[in-house]
Order: structure tokens, then sequence, then C-alpha cells
């Protein structure tokens, strides 16, 4: 009964108004200075529980987002004392960024069923840690082409286990091929839930495809969002001969033609310093907010 309820309710996230406050940290960015579950204890880099302090005293700002890999662990002991880190910050967790392997659309079930499994996990992980919502991804399968109604199928399941769990489920227009943003739309309206959203990346389609196809794909995923986007100003194509510029105050203005309340994660993804680039980042979203 518990998660039939669940299913039939919505999420009810309530959103800052003031602009710095919506805007959040993602640690993908920082990948070079923060330790990776690969690397060893006295590597020197920064652990994740130090994020949200380490970006509140260089940034100003208390909200991040968190990259899977740089998760050490998603044993119990572990997601508690990170969260109580966060917490000691005065921070908060707005959504984990999940990268996993298997795909929810492969021909393959038994593939299905653990991309569905693999989700489930970071859900429960996104519980532990207080985060109102995961970003999973879908990895191009090995067997077959992206295909909307396998990925609906699966999706369904991860939305009703999110439903349950009072986490939200987000895609994001990442790989050009799985995760192209007309290909998200239809698997999103497919699966309609009130679980599972869109997370508009500024800068991902435009690195793979021309201005108005990218520009429209965006407009879509903003219909569909709720409480994530990954904010970027420059992004470097697969082929690194291409380097898509954001239009930013039109991506802004989208947004806000969609009635999107919810966060902006800064996701600096291009070269040279991420530190300087997030601040860089960080001023033209307040401007763009104001």
């Amino acid at each position: 009964m518990e998660t039939a309820l669940a299913a039939d309710a919505r999420p009810s996230l309530k959103f800052p108004a003031a602009a710095r406050e919506r805007i959040a940290i993602a640690s993908y960015p920082f990948r070079d200075f923060i330790a990776g579950r690969e690397d060893s204890a006295d590597s020197g880099k920064m652990e994740l529980k130090e994020f949200a302090a380490h970006v509140s005293a260089k940034f100003n700002i208390k909200k991040i987002e968190p990259w899977s890999a740089h998760f050490r662990s998603l044993e119990k002991a572990y997601l508690e004392e990170l969260r109580a880190a966060v917490a000691k910050a005065g921070g908060a967790i707005v959504n984990i960024a999940v990268d996993g392997e298997h795909s929810p659309y492969a021909a393959d079930s038994a593939e299905r069923e653990s991309a569905i499994a693999f989700s489930k996990e970071w859900i429960d992980a996104a519980v532990a840690i207080g985060s109102p919502s995961v970003r999973t991804n879908i990895p191009q399968a090995r067997d077959s082409k992206p295909d909307v109604e396998h990925t609906a199928e699966s999706l369904r399941h991860v939305a009703e286990y999110g439903a349950a769990k009072n986490v939200v489920v987000n895609l994001e227009n990442d790989n050009p091929v799985s995760e192209d943003p007309y290909f998200l739309v239809k698997v999103i309206e497919k699966v309609s839930s009130k679980w599972l959203h869109a997370l508009p990346d500024f800068g991902n389609t435009l690195a793979a495809r021309d201005d108005e196809y990218a520009y429209k794909g965006i407009d879509g995923m903003f219909g569909l969002a709720y409480n994530i986007s990954h904010v970027k100003e420059t992004e470097v194509g697969d082929g690194k001969d291409k380097i898509a510029h954001v239009d930013l105050a039109k991506t802004f203005g989208i947004a806000k033609q969609h009635g999107y309340r919810g966060y902006f994660s800064m996701e600096w993804d291009s070269p040279g310093d991420p530190y300087a680039g997030t601040a860089g980042l960080i001023e033209k979203t307040l401007k763009n907010l104001s």
C-alpha cells in the first residue's frame, strides 16, 4: 500500500527563491583533486566528505552534487559519515550524478535487470545521505540500438522504486547516442511518472550537434525538468575538434520560460582551472538569475 500511495503522489521539494541559494557545485569538474574509488587513502587528494566545506569556503555555495565515482563505498557507515560532514558544513546535497555500465535498453533481459538494480542501489544511497534525487545514466548497449520501449520499461521500475523512497530520478542529455535529448523526452513521456524527470545540461548536446538541434533539445528537456540542471559555458566535443560555446542568456531564458524553479549545478567541463572556471560560472549564473 505504501508503494502505491507513493507512486500516486508527487515530489514536494521546496526550492529557494534567492539566486545564490539555487546554485550547487558538482564534484565532477574537480576529479583531479578529489579521491576516486580507486585512489589510495594516502593519495593526497581530498575526500568527498570534505567537499561541502571546501566549496563553501572557496565559493560561498552551500549545496553540492557529488559524482558516484567519488564515493569510496555505499556501506551504511560511510554514507552516514558523508551525510554528517555535509551537515556540519552547513551544506546540502541536491542530487547524485550516477554513472553505471549496464544499459536499461539492452536486448539481453539480464543486462536490463542489472541496470535496474544498479539504479535502485543508488536510490538507497540517496536516502542515506539525504539527497532528494539521483541522475542515472543510460549507457550504450552492446547488443542493440537505443530503444524507447525497453528503456521506458526499465526506468518505470526505477521510478516506482524512487517514488517509494521519495527520491526523484533524473535523465541527462549526455551521451549523444543513447542520451540524446529527443530520445530522453520520448522515454520520460512514455513512462509518465511524476518521479522521472529530465536533467537539462547546457553544453553536452551543443558539443555533439548543431545549435538549432541542441537548443530545441534543451527546450524539450526543460519542459520536463524538476529539480536539477547542469550549467556549462563551453564544452569540448568527443572529437576534440569542436568546442561548443553556450549562449547562457538564451539557455537561462529557456529555463525561465518553462517556469523551472530547481537548482543550477555548476559543472565546468573545459580545459583549464576548474576553480577559476567555476567561479566565473557562478558569477554569470547570478547575473542571469537576477
